[in-house]
This record gives C-alpha cells, sequence and structure tokens, in this order.
C-alpha cells in the first residue's frame, strides 16, 4: 500500500507569531479517501498515473460434461459403433449423483439412479413412474428407511461411484439395446428396465414396493420408441 507525505500550512491565530508553528504538518494517509477534519470535505489522494487494476481474465468455471455413462464392459463394441446415451439419460445420472450426494452416501446405488430419473422428470420413463404413482419424494423416503441415514458429518465424493448392482444396471441398459439391433440412443427406459433388472437391488426393491411389477416392465418396454421419439425433441 503506498503512502504519501502532504504538507498543510496551518491556520494561525492573530494572538500568535508565525513562527511559534512548524512550517508544514506531514500527515500520512493510509487510504485512498481521507475526511479532512480541517476543511470538512473528503480527499482523494491517488498518483497522477493511477489506474483501476482490471483482470484481463476471467476465472473459467469449472464443470463436468458427461457425454457417456461408464461401462464395466467396453470391449463388448468398438467405440465407434457403440450406441450413444440420451440427453435424459446422461442427465438422470447425474441427477443420480447429486441424490446420492444429497443423502451422504459414499456410492451411487440403484436407488439413486432412480431418484436421478424423476429428478430429470421429463422422460417417458419418469411419467411411467409418476404415472404408477412412484414420485421422487416417495422413493426417497423410502430409501432413507431401507437404507438409512447416512453418518451427518460424512461428506459424499463429488461422484460418488457406482455399486456393482448401478453398474450391471448400466451395462444391462446397453445390451439389451445392442439386441435390439435397432438405431439411436438408449434412453432412460433402458435405465430403469435395467434397474428393475437387478433383482436384489435397493432400486428394485423400492420400485416393487410400489407397485412395479414384471407386467409393468414389459408395458414400459413396448413404449421405447415413443421414448425414442422423445428424445430428439
Amino acid at each position: 500500500m503506498a503512502t504519501y507525505s502532504l504538507s498543510l500550512l496551518p491556520i494561525q491565530p492573530s494572538c500568535r507569531k508565525p513562527n511559534d508553528y512548524p512550517l508544514s504538518l506531514p500527515l500520512i494517509i493510509k487510504s485512498n479517501n481521507l475526511l479532512s477534519s480541517l476543511i470538512g470535505n473528503k480527499l482523494s489522494i491517488r498518483p497522477s498515473n493511477w489506474r483501476p487494476q482490471v483482470s484481463k481474465h476471467r476465472p473459467a468455471a469449472v464443470a463436468t460434461v458427461l457425454f457417456s455413462l461408464p461401462t464395466a464392459k467396453p470391449e463388448r463394441v468398438s467405440p465407434e459403433k457403440a450406441p450413444k446415451w440420451s440427453a435424459r439419460s446422461i442427465k438422470s445420472f447425474a441427477m443420480g449423483e447429486l441424490e446420492a450426494r444429497k443423502l451422504k452416501y459414499p456410492n451411487t446405488g440403484t436407488e439413486a439412479l432412480l431418484m436421478g430419473i424423476l429428478v430429470e422428470g421429463t422422460s417417458l420413463a419418469a411419467k411411467f413412474l409418476r404415472a404408477n404413482g412412484i414420485t421422487l419424494f416417495k422413493v426417497r423416503e423410502e430409501t432413507v428407511k431401507l437404507l438409512g441415514k447416512s453418518d451427518m458429518y460424512f461428506f459424499s465424493p463429488e461422484h460418488p461411484p457406482l455399486t456393482e448392482p448401478a453398474q450391471r444396471a448400466l451395462d444391462w441398459a446397453i445390451d439389451e439395446k445392442l439386441k435390439s439391433g435397432e438405431s439411436g440412443e438408449i434412453t432412460t427406459s433402458h435405465l430403469l428396465l435395467g434397474i428393475w433388472s437387478e433383482k436384489e437391488s435397493a432400486g428394485h426393491r423400492i420400485m416393487a414396493s410400489f407397485g412395479f411389477d414384471d407386467e409393468k416392465a414389459k408395458e414400459l418396454a413396448k413404449s421405447m420408441n415413443e421414448d425414442i421419439i422423445l428424445s430428439f425433441k
């Protein structure tokens, strides 16, 4: 911080001689703005070449953008021929990770993926769940009942790793898409049926507790083409 020396001639009363006062009073100014007790005005002391310091570079926002979802079986097909995940599926996965972090869980499980689908909310799978009475609030409440609350002092990692059932659910969705031989993307319907395929997983048990069964799974499977069309809108 720069300091400046300002010399001021004091006001001299008529009853004293000028030599009774020093010729100047040194003042150390430690701020750009000084309220002068002598003149009652605000003084602004700046060097003649002073310029405001403006950063030429703005800090870049850090964000993770997913273009695909993790797989345990990358060798199943070449990357060029591998089916792509729809934008809604990728967003559902990201929302699932966020739900796991909100609940302070160390991993992203099938229950978190289920919540992620409902948080995203616009896919055919999410609408199908809500039409059958399965809502985000109910799933979150049932998750806490089933898995319990995490330690309040525990903080989840930024990207809680997938549990084995959750990873198998993702791989099931990819395999089903490959088996169908159809073009297009892997949708949230594939993801939801992948969760349902994991019979012992928390996501499957939560869906079953709200009346989801194999018949409803077949009904959803028949609607996949609609979901593919929706994913392009």
